[in-house]
């Protein structure tokens, strides 16, 4: 049917290009490793924005803005964060035609000048704890970029709170940890697993790092979200001290957090098939497209007079922004058709002289090109219960994939076999060694994604030195 989509079983990465230019989704900017985003890309990160900003503020979390450019004796403070971010670091040195005393870098994250900040505001315990959160963009100098999943520029929000007590703080990370979690579940119907990442895979300067990771249909895994406890190596890179309960001068403890634009493309390739893009209906920026079908002027004065009618009805349960009515009359039926599928809409209301004769519209799903016709009376009713089934089917789905490419397994050869031949997850016993580690990335390329939060852990032999080990972690292949 998407004559202009590459399959996915003969190129996954053209595919998700594919995927996104018929999508309208982004293109490339004159930047190498930039991207624009589209008003489509645009609208459902705007949707992203408002799920997670509500869930921000209701944990008590406020928004400000701090500045794109930091200077870069900053970065330097914390040996570990300037260790991990030297490379990927765009330096202005120059501006107003002539050199800067200092050069000032553009964030890669804001860590450092939330740090300087922190410390001219916070006295006394009573000014703790400290929960703001940030929408903004960064730069981060990449080689190898992808449209949404790693390009040089990238919107994101970034939260930073400080806290009296290391207790608290990690309690703040799990929190937000969870609220990513429940947001990636509930909103994008895609399962994800989280735990801690080892100590080589851990944000620059934290003490604990916890993720969210996803797989994609490639059956390659995707950090989609990460919530770092960063102990109190900011705040005395930043000298963030306070007056404690007992009159004592101490440092706080820190965290941050964050997710990306980076979702756009776990969220396409999650979902989205061989027709282009699929999308969630709580994420969906258009719930519902209605598509008029006509002849005549006479047939046209009929028909829209009855697409009116179930827009009107629509509007009584969904929101009214996000019903489009087609009205295009320059395109066949089939192109228009093909249009909303493209965009990824999950109900499309196909509006014909036969459906008017008969009291209803015909709806159709995105995923599944499931028909249902719903007459007037039903719709108000039916389409949100339709638009919830696809909701948690998708979800359903998308669980069952992941746990159809999980796999358990005890010894090194073992390991690689199914690695090589079946990929995602693999759940292994480790040792805990770095060394390890880096021996089992640079043979197989495959990191450890996480080690697994929840349940107990369950004591074996590492699968490559057969020394014990605690419980197994999930490696993979990833983006």
């Amino acid at each position: 049917m998407a004559k202009n989509i590459t399959p996915r079983a003969e190129n996954y990465s053209q595919w998700y290009l594919d995927v996104i230019a018929a999508g309208q989704l982004a293109d490339h900017a004159p930047v190498k490793g930039c991207m624009v985003i589209r008003p489509t890309g645009y609208a459902i990160w705007e949707q992203m924005q408002a799920v997670l900003d509500r869930k921000f503020k209701e944990t008590g979390h406020v928004n400000a803005y701090f500045p794109v450019l930091i200077p870069e004796s900053f970065i330097h403070k914390e040996a570990q964060h300037i260790e991990g971010f030297s490379p990927e670091l765009a330096v202005v040195t120059h501006a107003g035609g002539k050199m800067l005393e200092e050069p000032l870098v553009v964030r890669p994250t804001s860590e450092t000048v939330v740090g300087h900040m922190y410390a001219q505001w916070v006295q006394s315990y009573r000014d703790l704890p400290l929960l703001i959160n940030q929408w903004c963009n960064v730069m981060r100098w990449e080689l190898r970029t992808r449209l949404f999943l790693r390009t040089s520029e990238f919107l994101w929000q970034e939260g930073h709170t400080a806290h009296e007590t290391g207790a608290e703080a990690e309690e703040e990370t799990l929190r937000m940890l969870d609220i990513y979690r429940v947001f990636m579940e509930d909103t994008l119907a895609m399962p994800v697993l989280t735990g801690r990442k080892s100590e080589s895979e851990k944000f620059p300067g934290a003490v604990h790092t916890y993720s969210c990771e996803a797989l994609m249909q490639d059956k390659k895994a995707l950090q989609a979200g990460t919530s770092h406890y960063l102990g109190q190596n900011f705040a005395k890179a930043f000298n963030i001290t306070f007056l404690d309960r007992q009159n004592n001068r101490t440092h706080v403890h820190t965290t941050s957090w964050g997710a990306s634009t980076r979702l756009i493309g776990a969220l396409l390739m999650t979902h989205s098939d061989d027709d282009g893009l699929v999308l969630p209906p709580r994420i969906a920026p258009v719930q519902v497209a209605i598509v008029p079908l006509y002849k005549s002027e006479a047939e046209k004065a009929e028909v829209m007079a009855f697409a009116g009618q179930v827009s009107r009805r629509l509007s009584e349960k969904l929101d009214p922004l996000r019903i489009r009515m087609d009205t295009r009359e320059d395109q066949r039926p089939a192109d228009r058709f093909f249009h909303w599928v493209q965009q990824g809409v999950p109900l499309r209301a196909e509006i014909g002289p036969k459906d008017v004769q008969k009291g209803h519209a015909m709806f159709v799903r995105r995923d599944t090109r499931e028909k249902v016709p719903l007459s007037l009376e039903q719709i108000a009713v039916a389409v949100p219960e339709l638009l919830t089934r696809m909701q948690d089917e998708l979800f359903a789905k998308a669980k069952a994939f992941r746990e159809a490419h999980s796999h358990r397994v005890d010894s090194y050869p073992e390991f690689k076999r199914v690695l090589e031949e079946q990929g995602g997850f693999l759940y292994a016993h480790w040792n805990g060694s770095a060394e390890v580690e880096a021996m089992v990335k640079e043979e197989t390329k495959a990191t450890i994604r996480c080690i697994p939060a929840g349940g107990e852990p369950a004591p074996g032999k590492c699968m490559v030195t057969g020394e014990p080990s605690l419980q197994r972690v999930v490696f993979s292949v990833a983006y």
